[in-house]
């Protein structure tokens, strides 16, 4: 540790020097980058970034404007925060901007090279893309593992309803994560991930949690790639557990199946994911080899998982906050669906204000605030400013969200400006892009807008939920973690009440 840290003093002294000057040379010869505040010598703008990079970041673009430059310790990047510049980078400039920055943490089992998350956008990309947008999340295969997916939410359901029976409180962010992580290995492999009152079969669960962990701790290599070999903070190290781990999960179910299928004399019928990458694989081994396959599933298993149980514990916060906003979408679900009837996939387009209370919290606390990170290929020019090859490219959604010039009252949770306004979700409105937009719009996305609605559902349409303590409803804290997903800082905690 001695010697890693002395190697560390060393490239500080000398990288002070070259820093300098770099610095100095790169604002002379641009000439046009964005405004921004004065970088520190080798750390740059890091300090004034701070743990919540997206409320920071927010502040800094009410001085320097929608678009700004920042050093992040030898990285350059360029901060977005209005949807008329955002639209410039995610649409129309998106071919030349669309690449990624990846991080030392994601570079372990060659996952960044087989990762659809993490490849630049070339042959092998967009053969993910293809695969992921015709054999998961297209409308037949949704629509043929359905089923899969209303017995989790049975599941989901009779663990709170147990909870009530018992008058047990319930950690809505530990529920909401285990019913993300079944209702996606329901879609994925037809089966589950975890169960609500075991600490067995918890082995998916803690590996997600811990590579989530991991990746969102602030690394040196990041902010300075030349110390990525040193990995001083052993984080790569770290990380290469943690996906080591996954994938050994991930293998012994491809196994499973695998000896499944050859055990048995008729084809498995399987409609999940699984099935239909080894299929996919078979018949097109050249362009997806089958060791592809563990990859592209802990890109969607683990992402997904991530952000729609981050989601779900924020709607449930603020209804919880707001109960009269919780009895109109409990009252719609009577009124649509009846109460005594369960909420089907079919019936969410029937459910405007549900939909409402899931736009309105996409904007007030969206998942990744900052989305991914873009990365550009070549100069560009946007809004009369250059956006040097190599920066780091950070959309600023959470500042959008809270923008009064677009939202009226938007430190206010609201949903039914939504109910008077018509706004697409999916990428082509920029007010709001909760996904992202352009050709790196999030690929769960028509997963998504099945799996939260009927999340929510489950949990308000036959339950109240009253607070510990004797606590008030606008008590409930509403703090954030910045972390892989936008976290609530203070876990969520409520007793069921059956009605």
């Amino acid at each position: 540790m001695e010697y890693v840290q002395l190697l560390i003093v060393l490239f500080i002294v000398g990288y002070t020097c070259f820093y300098a000057l770099s610095s100095n040379s790169r604002r002379r010869r641009s000439g046009k980058l964005p405004p921004g505040p004065y970088p520190f010598p080798i750390i740059g703008n890091i300090l004034q970034i701070g743990r919540h990079p997206h409320q920071s970041l927010t502040k800094l673009a009410k001085i320097y404007g929608p678009i700004m430059y920042l050093k992040l310790g030898s990285i350059d990047t360029i901060v977005v925060s209005s949807p008329e510049i955002a639209k410039e980078v995610l649409q129309k400039h998106d071919h030349s901007l669309s690449s990624r920055r990846i991080p030392a943490a994601a570079e372990v089992h060659d996952h960044s090279t087989k990762s659809m998350l993490w490849l630049p956008v070339a042959d092998q990309w967009r053969i993910l893309r293809k695969i992921s947008k015709e054999q998961v999340f297209s409308v037949s295969r949704l629509e043929a593992s359905h089923g899969l997916r209303q017995e989790k939410l049975q599941n989901l359901y009779d663990f709170v309803h147990e909870c009530s029976i018992n008058h047990q409180l319930v950690d809505i962010g530990k529920a909401a994560f285990i019913a993300a992580l079944n209702l996606m290995s329901a879609t994925l492999f037809s089966g589950d991930g975890a169960q609500y009152n075991s600490d067995s079969s918890q082995e998916l669960k803690e590996t997600i949690v811990g590579m989530a962990k991991i990746l969102a701790t602030p690394n040196f290599s990041d902010f300075f790639p030349v110390l990525k070999s040193i990995d001083p903070q052993r984080i790569k190290h770290e990380s290469k557990r943690y996906f080591g781990k996954a994938y050994s999960i991930l293998e012994n179910m491809i196994n499973q199946r695998l000896k499944l299928s050859a055990e048995s004399l008729d084809s498995v019928d399987k409609n999940d994911f699984l099935q239909a990458l080894l299929d996919y694989s078979r018949n097109n081994s050249s362009e997806f080899p089958s060791d592809h396959i563990k990859h592209l599933l802990l890109d969607l298993f683990a992402g997904g998982t991530e952000a729609a149980a981050t989601t779900m514990v924020w709607i449930m916060t603020e209804l919880i906050r707001n109960p009269e906003k919780m009895s109109k979408a409990r009252n719609e679900l009577w009124d649509v669906v009846g109460r005594n009837n369960k909420v089907k996939e079919s019936d969410i387009s029937r459910l405007p204000y549900l939909q409402s209370v899931i736009k309105e919290t996409f904007r007030y606390h969206p998942t990744g605030p900052l989305l991914v990170p873009h990365k550009a290929d070549v100069d560009t020019e946007i809004n009369g400013y250059i956006v040097p090859k190599d920066s780091q490219i950070f959309v600023n959604i959470w500042a959008m969200g809270r923008d009064p010039n677009i939202w009226s009252n938007p430190n206010s949770f609201e949903p039914e400006r939504f109910l008077q306004r018509e706004i697409d979700i999916k990428g082509q409105d920029f007010d709001l892009i909760p996904f992202g937009s352009g050709r790196r719009i999030c690929p769960g996305l028509p997963l998504a807008t099945r799996m939260l609605p009927l999340m929510v559902a489950t949990m308000i349409h036959n339950f109240d939920w009253k607070l510990e303590g004797g606590m008030k409803p606008e008590e409930v804290d509403i703090s954030e973690k910045f972390g892989v997903a936008l976290e609530k800082a203070v876990p969520l905690k409520a007793f069921p009440i059956k009605l």
